[in-house]
């Protein structure tokens, strides 16, 4: 995420990876919690930066720094991988454990007590929004990009850039629902605990949520997430993708679904309802398949006419060459005697033509009637 911008959260977004454990929020990123929010459940990252009058419900632990803005509360532990920042009147009901440098500011309360491993400074220190936006500022306004795109990239933990995990202001996030005013996206990979309710709602692919989605605008669940619970908008398109599982009712404004999605409750829609149909290799593998099945029906009818097609095929042949020769050599092709030694040629070639094709077994039976014209001929003559 760019430090650059100086404009606040504007959205609820979950990064890939994210899970619920044990009343918990682990992230593998940083973690940045607008002013005036509450958050009923611990909070584990890499930073944590925690925005003004913010509550904390329970234990925060954070590999590497710890930022706490004024007059937040946090009902837990504080344990902190590096350096913590503490403003003004904050309050921790648990003991706060530094590995590095503690900045504290006035009338702050801890009520177990502290422990830093590094420089202790007692004063009222700038918030941090503050501080990085005033720094990034200074190096922009004296021209030096290239220092301030350092100083970026260091506060990211150089090249190793994650996802971070947004929660808007004025945010509530509880164990049985996550509640926000603005748009929520959820990354891959997931698994949420709580009714989600937000402006609009984008879940990605393989997650689990254990509750229901509800939104005003557009909902959109992505491949293979599983949904205990409800989908809800009120005038927005519910967008149900292949291999997504929803364990409830849908009730949209327009739905759309895609095959191979499943959804065990009923279908509401004020609007359009579309069924989407696979495209791709995996459409042409069922005409591919379709066609094969009707090749295998007309494979079948085929070999039931098999001996059918062969005697007709045979006979054919044989009669159109038989015509010709007698057409070429004789003037008379109605005679009798010649149909009846053509019918006793074939009938003497007959055993020599098993277990030849086709084509050997008509060339026989032709050479053996052009034999026999030529005998019918040579008694005419006589």
């Amino acid at each position: 995420m760019s430090l650059r911008g100086g404009g606040p959260i504007e959205e609820l977004a979950v990064p890939s990876g994210t899970t619920v454990e044990e009343h918990d929020v682990v992230v593998d990123g940083d973690v940045l919690v607008g002013g005036q929010s509450t958050v009923e459940l611990g909070v584990r990252g890499r930073n944590v930066a925690i925005g003004e009058r913010v509550s904390v419900g329970d234990d925060i632990e954070a590999e590497g720094d710890c930022r706490l803005d004024t007059w937040c509360s946090v009902d837990g532990n504080v344990l902190v991988g590096e350096d913590a920042y503490l403003g003004e009147r904050v309050t921790v009901t648990g003991r706060l454990m530094v590995s590095g440098d503690l900045d504290i500011g006035d009338d702050v309360t801890i009520e177990e007590g502290f422990e830093a491993n590094g420089w202790i400074v007692i004063r009222n220190p700038v918030p941090t929004i503050v501080f990085y936006f005033i720094v990034l500022s200074q190096l922009l306004r004296v021209g030096e990009t290239d220092a301030a795109d350092e100083l970026a990239e260091a506060l990211a933990d150089g090249d190793d850039v994650r996802d971070p995990l947004l929660i808007p202001r004025s945010a509530e996030i509880a164990d049985d629902a996550w509640r926000v005013s603005t748009p929520a996206t959820v990354g891959d990979d997931c698994r949420l605990h709580g009714n989600l309710r937000a402006a609009s709602i984008r879940v990605g692919e393989r997650n689990e949520v254990f509750g229901s989605l509800r939104a005003r605008e557009d909902i959109t669940v992505g491949a293979e997430t599983v949904i205990h619970g409800d989908v809800t908008t009120r005038g927005g398109t519910v967008t149900v993708e292949a291999g997504a599982r929803v364990l409830g009712d849908v009730s949209a404004g327009d739905l759309v679904v895609y095959d191979g999605a499943e959804i065990q409750g009923t279908l509401r829609a004020r609007g359009e309802m579309k069924l989407v149909q696979r495209t791709g290799p995996e459409t042409e593998a069922d005409e591919v398949e379709e066609g094969g099945g009707a090749e295998a029906g007309g494979s079948d009818g085929v070999d039931s006419e098999e001996p059918d097609g062969v005697d007709s095929e045979e006979s054919d042949g044989v009669d159109s060459e038989e015509s010709d020769g007698v057409g070429d050599d004789d003037a008379d092709p109605g005679d009798g005697t010649e149909n009846e030694t053509t019918e006793s040629a074939r009938e003497d070639d007959a055993p020599e033509t098993d277990g030849e094709s086709d084509a050997e077994g008509t060339a026989a039976v032709t050479a053996d009637a052009g034999a026999a014209t030529e005998a019918v001929e040579s008694e005419d003559d006589s």
